[in-house]
């Protein structure tokens, strides 16, 4: 298991308040082996924790996030794009104990952000879909 999904899993935030999001599911999947980080989105109790443990960062856009160790960013909102949180938690799929939100959304976000390492996972979700 990667360590930051071991980290990850150690926070024992509260399922149901929390998704990997970007190309952590991804890495949870088996499809990619390494990630500079993992994005989770919170709400609720999850964010709470991610509070208490986290290290406060405000980007440039005001967007308020936590830093976790040394590869776990949570959010409650991401820079790419205007997805509901609650959908996205609601929806996570639960994957090796981790909930990650739907392909579908990942793929979404993927095209908005348009960063060549996005357009490399597009093409590997595309190859591992057909």
């Amino acid at each position: 298991m990667h360590p930051y999904l071991r980290e990850l899993l150690e926070l024992d935030l509260t399922i149901g308040d929390w998704a990997l999001f970007g190309s952590g599911p991804l890495l949870v999947r088996g499809w990619i082996d390494n990630v500079g980080d993992l994005d989770i989105i919170a709400r609720d109790a999850a964010w709470e924790s991610a509070q208490t443990v986290g290290t406060e960062n405000v980007l440039g856009d005001g967007t308020v996030i936590f830093e976790i160790g040394a590869g776990i960013t949570v959010g409650r909102n991401w820079a790419y794009g205007d997805f509901s949180i609650d959908e996205l938690i609601d929806t996570a799929e639960i994957i090796g104990g981790v909930p990650c939100v739907l392909l579908e959304h990942v793929i979404a976000y993927k095209k908005l952000a348009d960063r060549p390492k996005d357009r490399l996972h597009l093409a590997l979700i595309g190859e591992r879909n057909e």
